[in-house]
């Protein structure tokens, strides 16, 4: 590690004891832009380095509900607003047992650039609870989300902050928390994204990070004179994220051939297609958190307890949570003959894997690759302020732009020579230039 990094990472541990995976983030993003900073001295006088790793504001909170047994339970509740420079704070609401303030810290930090990548007027922020699902009936999740908004309500807005969806807030959790929002502040704004499409939302919205990671991966390939079309490609997750690249690998001419949970997961040589995509949204709906039902349905191979990196594949796309990918999955996936990872989840694979990958084959990380989902959010932001609603057709056009966009500036920066793109690099100093620029114009606030 360079001395530079490594007395900024000793003052930021220092700092946020205990967080591991905050320190996780902001070490990739440190050695990446700490050369460029060096080459440009305007930013290390103004110490934007220093700045842009503090949130502007922490939110945590208790979230007391009551089951349906009529007794009182109590989660925390957390909004971490971190960087306003170029927008309203904009990330999502993650409902999850292993929520920490470190997770969220490091989300929010990885979606100031993610946003920024993007094009789009988008601040970064992210929040959410250590509230578990599953087994909850509808009831019990309603009444949660109600008491959870009746404290975030006072903190998010419009023109604020803008949450989203993530693990464990669908659609369901999102007409809950809007519905109370609503009640409390007695108007109808565009406040939350990932609404239901007849009262506020973007089509292809579920859809989209998954679309959007494809679309991705499309343009890598074409930079080796390749196509998505014949490829096989292992996912992990069954969520949102997986059920929308399956979706377009599918429309593409790619084959998928697994998908996991927290059970294990599941191979099937045949693909997963048609019905099978569908289902997916049953499994989670479902509330049950496990993919060996699919292994149940459609008479297919469950291999509890495991991740799929040992399968054999073209391409790998991490679609479920932060570090599923270790250094060894990533050595096992290049020996079986694998040439492209994309950390479609947030900071999906481990630092060594994401090293290891970015050496020895093609490698996108999760602030560029799984920013359509945030993209096309900006742009249910967008309908909702102008009162309008467009196809289908033409957000997943705008989205298909947006993350041509995105992968043009990683280039950009990113390049180390005619056939090596680092695109760790790229995506982290595309995204910080803009945000650095916009807090050198407006001061020392």
């Amino acid at each position: 590690m360079d001395e530079s990094v490594k007395a900024f990472m000793e003052k930021v541990i220092e700092r946020n004891p205990g967080e591991k995976e905050f320190h996780q983030a902001v070490q990739e993003v440190v050695e990446s832009i700490m050369p460029y900073i060096e080459k440009n001295p305007k930013y290390k006088k103004a110490k934007i380095l220093e700045r842009i790793i503090e949130p502007e504001r922490t939110i945590m909170f208790r979230v007391p509900w009551v089951d349906d047994t009529g007794d009182i339970q109590v989660n925390r509740g957390y909004r971490v607003e971190f960087n306003s420079a170029i927008g309203p704070y904009k990330g999502g609401l993650r409902f999850h047992p292993s929520v920490t303030l470190s997770i969220l810290k490091f989300l929010g930090f990885e979606q100031i650039f993610k946003n920024s990548l993007t094009g789009l007027p988008l601040g970064g922020g992210k929040g959410g609870s250590d509230f578990n699902a599953r087994g909850k009936s509808d009831m019990e999740i309603m009444r949660f989300c109600q008491s959870f908004m009746m404290e975030l309500y006072r903190h998010v807005g419009p023109n604020t902050d803008v949450p989203a969806g993530d693990i464990g807030v669908g659609g369901r959790e999102i007409g809950y928390l809007y519905g109370m929002y609503k009640k409390l502040r007695n108007e109808f704004t565009g406040v939350l994204t990932g609404k239901g499409a007849n009262w506020g939302g973007s089509l292809i919205r579920p859809e989209a990070t998954g679309f959007g990671g494809v679309y991705f991966v499309q343009e890598m390939l074409k930079t080796k004179n390749e196509t998505l079309k014949g490829k096989t490609v292992t996912l992990s997750g069954f969520g949102n994220v997986a059920w929308g690249a399956a979706l377009k690998l599918e429309q593409l001419g790619a084959k998928v051939v697994t998908l996991s949970g927290p059970d294990g997961y599941i191979y099937d040589k045949d693909g997963v297609k048609g019905d099978k995509i569908n289902y997916l949204l049953d499994m989670r709906a479902s509330n049950n958190d496990r993919v060996e039902d699919y292994a149940k349905k459609y008479k297919v191979p469950f291999y509890p307890g495991k991740r799929p990196w040992d399968v054999k594949c073209d391409i790998a796309m991490p679609c479920a949570t932060q570090n599923e990918l270790d250094e060894t999955d990533a050595k096992t996936l290049i020996k079986n003959g694998c040439k492209l990872i994309a950390e479609v989840s947030n900071m999906g694979c481990t630092a060594e894997a994401a090293k290891l990958a970015t050496e020895k084959i093609m490698f996108a990380p999760g602030k560029a690759i799984n920013a359509g989902g945030v993209a096309v959010s900006g742009l249910e932001m967008t309908q909702n302020s102008m009162r309008l609603r467009w196809t289908s057709e033409e957000v997943d056009k705008q989205l298909h732009q947006i993350m041509t966009t995105i992968h043009d500036s990683c280039v950009k920066y990113g390049r180390i020579s005619k056939d090596k793109i680092d695109y760790i690099k790229g995506a982290n100093i595309a995204g910080f230039v803009k945000v650095a620029d916009a807090m050198l114009d407006q001061g020392v606030v």
